[in-house]
């Protein structure tokens, strides 16, 4: 026999078991609806994947997993989804929560599912993806997710059943170890399987279950020629709550004590819950989901109090209504034993997979608490803590709201099992101030977790600022270094621009008159002949002929149709239409015009250029073209005749003009504080600079000059 060990505090309430030990587990009937919250676990809600007019059947998805702590949702029933809505839901704070109605069609149709015939040949991985698909939660109150327990990091040497069931009034897994233990084996050996088949498997009873325990005993006797796993040894040990704890269910059968913040795996040691167990045989030895649980419902409020099978999605009243239950006799119903529970806001609310008992007690079964009083100091609080934690400390500081305190003292180490408050003399509800604590510090939590996100974000908002900022005074000092090297490469073409000019002057004006000769080319090339001309223009004024004629008909059949009452509508019509007869006729003389036009310009082909002008109204772009020319072929004449100090003299005044044009723009870009402030700044000195080269070519030229012609001059200005 196993050793066991004892754990600090702990309280013997009255259990009350017998009441709903009575007969065997009772099936209920099929609701007329099914009410499916979202979030019926730990962690993050699921997600519906079907709509408002669905048609579903038993065992059916209905809302997917969103994250690794989730679990998905199945239709517990065929039916018609109804409605996805805010509905009450059961919770200690009474609130509303989505959830997934179903108007159940009563057949009752499942879908296709199968099971796996020998569990032993798949890995692990495959049989938590089964577990993980079949939403399965933890059934003993806490309703962590099942497949997130069995992937532990750490290497597990013991597998422990909670067989415990210490809340007094609740007998749901008493009587399924009853009459389902073979089954439940079954379910251990999967777990087993799924664990690496740890070195040992505790099944952790209290000794307040003879019955449970003998047929447990019995089915291990029955399989154990047949086992593949390591040997199953249930433990018995002294009743006493809440023994059902998981850290002090693992103290009892280990001795090992979970330190605070860490996870029972950490020792190597996995926990789950006998009807978890149960729930995942089903899953992989019938292919089933986790769609009913078994739910004690009992109290001297119920006439026919029991043990029974339920959907979950089932509303409290069509549960209650099975048990005989009088809500006369009943002043508050709790969801959960009488320690741990919590009062419901009405019987609308529905049966959820961690719904393990309905208590509905009279007011002579348990009566009202006096109220509360001052706390007198008394430590029994902490005398019957399982945890080992200091109550009283915790009160007073929850009641303060100093929650770096209640952490300091261990507050998420709680359970919550409610044994400081059954022994405190002055009746205070101290694990009301605990939940409630809890809560503000959760959400304190995510307050702050919002907040490091808004300020990472900030910060990288900002880095990303500075490193453009960056960036731009790299681009501007680039800029200025290329602005600096043009100067300097300005400075050195200017040494050279004299030799340039020199031999540029010379070839200037044969380059000039190749240009010219090139543009008239291009235009004798482009200029079409005047026949060409001609018949353009002739059949310009055939087509809008044959327009206006058109135009004209349609005017006159408007006119004709029209009555003696013309609607709005008609007289815009005719109105509308004389336009396009007038724009026609316009069209057609414009056409006429030009081809006499033409006519004019073939009879005065000797005339000079600015009768050329005149007449050829038809072309702008070929009297641009000879314009252009024309002066082209001028100023190449005019450059012939200069001397090289004309034409550098010629030159610098042209750059005189565009250096005041120039800093014209500089100033008006100053006063706007313009972006091209640097270009025209650049612009500037570059025509400086040229001026400057000018200048010294022509001083060089008057340098250059013969004394005589000097003398000649002055001779000629004395004369």
């Amino acid at each position: 026999m196993s050793k066991i060990w004892d754990i600090h505090g702990g309280i013997h309430p009255a259990e009350n078991k017998q009441q709903s030990l009575t007969g065997p587990l009772q099936a209920v009937s099929l609701p007329d609806s099914l009410i499916l919250p979202l979030s019926q676990h730990i962690g993050v809600p699921a997600s519906p994947v079907v709509s408002v007019g669905d048609k579903v059947l038993k065992g059916q998805l209905i809302a997917a997993a969103k994250g690794f702590v989730s679990a998905p949702v199945h239709a517990p029933s065929s039916g018609i989804i109804s409605a996805i809505e805010e509905r009450a839901v059961p919770h200690v704070s009474g609130m509303q929560a989505p959830c997934i109605v179903i108007e159940t069609d009563g057949h009752d149709r499942w879908i296709e599912h199968s099971a796996i015939a020998d569990y032993r040949k798949q890995t692990a991985a495959e049989l938590v993806a089964i577990i993980r698909d079949a939403g399965i939660t933890g059934l003993g109150g806490a309703g962590f997710p099942s497949a997130v327990k069995l992937q532990p990091q750490q290497a597990i040497d013991t597998l422990i059943i909670n067989a415990t069931e210490c809340e007094p009034y609740i007998t749901a897994d008493d009587q399924l170890m009853r009459q389902r233990s073979a089954d439940i084996l079954i379910g251990i050996d999967i777990l087993a399987h799924i664990l690496g088949d740890p070195e040992r498997v505790l099944i952790g009873i209290e000794d307040n279950k003879p019955e449970a325990q003998e047929a447990l005993a019995k089915a291990l006797a029955d399989k154990s020629a047949n086992r593949h796993g390591p040997v199953i040894d249930v433990v018995e040990f002294p009743t006493k709550y809440p023994s059902g704890g998981e850290k002090q269910l693992i103290q009892i059968l280990t001795g090992k004590e979970v330190p605070s913040g860490k996870l029972p795996a950490d020792l190597g040691i996995v926990c789950q819950n006998i009807g978890t167990t149960y729930a995942i045989y089903r899953a992989i030895c019938h292919g089933e989901p986790l769609i009913s649980r078994i739910t004690t419902v009992t109290g001297k409020a119920c006439n026919k109090p029991g043990n029974f099978e339920v959907l979950i999605g089932t509303p409290v009243a069509h549960l209650l209504e099975q048990a005989g239950f009088d809500d006369t006799l009943c002043p508050q119903l709790v969801m959960g034993g009488p320690m741990m529970g919590f009062a419901l806001p009405s019987t609308a609310v529905p049966v959820v997979k961690a719904t393990n008992c309905l208590l509905a007690t009279t007011a002579e079964e348990t009566p009202a608490l006096p109220p509360a009083q001052a706390c007198i100091r008394c430590g029994h609080c902490a005398d019957v803590c399982p945890a080992n934690l200091l109550p009283q400390q915790l009160y007073w500081h929850a009641q303060s709201r100093n929650y770096e305190r209640l952490e300091a003292h261990h507050l998420g180490d709680c359970i919550e099992c409610g044994a400081c408050s059954y022994v405190c003399p002055s009746n205070i509800p101290l694990v009301q101030y605990y939940r409630a604590a809890k809560g503000e510090i959760r959400l304190i939590n995510e307050e702050k977790q919002q907040s490091d996100r808004a300020r990472i974000r900030f910060e990288r908002h900002q880095a990303r600022i500075e490193q453009e900022e960056r960036d731009k005074a790299a681009k501007r000092e680039a800029r200025k270094l290329a602005a600096e090297a043009a100067k300097a490469k300005r400075e050195t073409d200017a040494k050279t621009v004299s030799t340039d000019t020199k031999n540029a002057s010379a070839e200037k004006g044969t380059s000039d008159l190749d240009v010219v000769q090139a543009a008239m080319a291009r235009v004798a090339a482009n200029k079409a002949s005047p026949q060409d001309q001609r018949k353009r223009f002739e059949r310009a004024i055939e087509t809008t002929a044959a327009r206006l004629a058109k135009a004209e008909q349609a005017l006159e059949a408007l006119m004709k149709d029209a009555k003696t009452d013309c609607t709005k509508e008609q007289l815009a019509q005719r109105d509308q239409q004389r336009a396009s007869v007038e724009q026609a006729r316009l069209r057609h003389q414009e056409a006429k015009n030009k081809l006499a036009a033409l006519d004019a310009d073939q009879a005065s082909e000797q005339e000079t250029e600015p009768a050329l002008k005149a007449n050829r109204s038809d072309d702008p772009a070929l009297d641009r073209a000879a314009t252009a020319i024309a002066r082209a072929q001028k100023n190449a004449a005019e450059q012939a005749l200069m001397s090289p100090q004309q034409k550098l003299q010629q030159l610098r005044d042209t750059l005189e003009k565009r250096l005041s044009k120039a800093q014209a723009r500089l100033a008006q870009a100053k006063s706007e504080d313009s972006d091209q402030l640097e270009a025209f700044g650049n612009a500037v000195a570059i025509l400086n600079e040229k001026i400057k080269a000018a200048d010294l070519e022509l001083a060089a030229f008057d340098q250059s000059r013969p004394p005589a012609n000097k003398q000649t001059e002055k001779s000629e200005e004395t004369q």
